[in-house]
């Protein structure tokens, strides 16, 4: 038997995932603090947030969760459609 890694794997990929979200709702929280003129955010074009550090924050945690999200549900559902007995070695 092989001895497997805790860190292998689908969890190792969803740690990376939260550990993106989170810094990217840190600096989404810097770049408020610093209050550049014309900070407009738009969440998915649709919902207006106030450009405090809060809404910046929020912002940036959710667009990045987001595009990372449908990205790895799509690399998932490949993987899972075209792994078969034949390709595996």
């Amino acid at each position: 038997m092989t001895e497997t890694s805790e860190w292998q794997g689908p969890r190792f990929v969803l740690v990376l995932y939260g550990l993106l979200v989170t810094v990217a709702g840190v600096f989404g929280y810097v770049i408020g603090l610093a209050r550049p003129e014309d900070l407009d955010p738009r969440l998915y074009m649709l919902i207006d947030l106030p450009p405090t550090p809060a809404g910046m924050a929020l912002y940036g945690s959710l667009t990045i969760a987001t595009i990372l999200g449908v990205m790895l549900i799509g690399v998932r559902y490949i993987a899972n459609e075209y792994d078969t007995v034949e390709n595996r070695g």
